[in-house]
């Protein structure tokens, strides 16, 4: 409720704050959304006001930290963990490698690579409410290597995909559970490929 309202109290500031006509009507747009919208562009401009980066607005990440954990390894912990998440791992893509003659310093992205999931029964779904979700799909999880030995895993955050609306055009219950176990999929794979103790950190939050 405090995070609502603190929201709201920003996005009317914002508005008087800045210029124009437009800045208001985005601001009295803005709190008539629904909390959980609200909340959900609020955790995205958060990200861009600290890093000025959109992408990572729209991204969860985990560093590998472990250099034991070798890249296949994770693939196929991925490939394993998909079922248990009523997921299926539909494919993979070698983006690029480079090599000693084009230069890999260590803040250059040296190697990525993505494994694609897909619930075809909860594709349709979504299709069928929005034909725009296609966009997204297959689900994706980008594996990145720096220079200097760095390594990551990404995944879209479906935050905004499930929260994102409006009244206009919502999401039935049924499909917003659907959606749901595919966020929480799209997440927790990559989090424990990535060698990170879900549990201990569900029970933190």
């Amino acid at each position: 409720m405090k995070r609502t309202i603190v929201v709201s109290v920003t996005a009317f500031m914002l508005a008087f704050m800045m210029s124009g006509c437009t800045a208001m009507k985005l601001g009295v747009k803005f709190m008539g959304f629904s909390p959980e919208t609200q909340e959900a562009y609020a955790g995205m401009m958060d990200v861009v006001s600290a890093t000025g980066d959109p992408a990572q607005a729209m991204m969860k990440e985990w560093q590998i930290v472990d250099k034991d954990i070798t890249e296949e390894a994770i693939f196929e912990d991925m490939k394993s963990l998909a079922g248990d998440y009523n997921m299926r791992f539909v494919g993979e893509k070698n983006m690029f490698r480079l090599t000693a003659e084009e230069n890999p310093t260590p803040d250059k992205v040296v190697h990525a690579r993505i494994a694609e999931f897909c619930s075809l029964s909860i594709a349709k779904k979504m299709l069928n409410h929005s034909r725009f979700y296609g966009g997204f799909m297959p689900c994706r999880v980008l594996y990145v290597e720096y220079g200097d030995g760095r390594r990551y895993l990404i995944s879209m955050d479906m935050t905004l995909a499930l929260y994102g609306g409006t009244d206009k055009k919502p999401i039935n219950a049924e499909l917003m559970e659907d959606m749901k176990n595919v966020k929480k999929a799209m997440e927790e794979i990559p989090a424990i490929a990535a060698g990170y103790d879900i549990e201990k950190a569900a029970k933190k939050d």
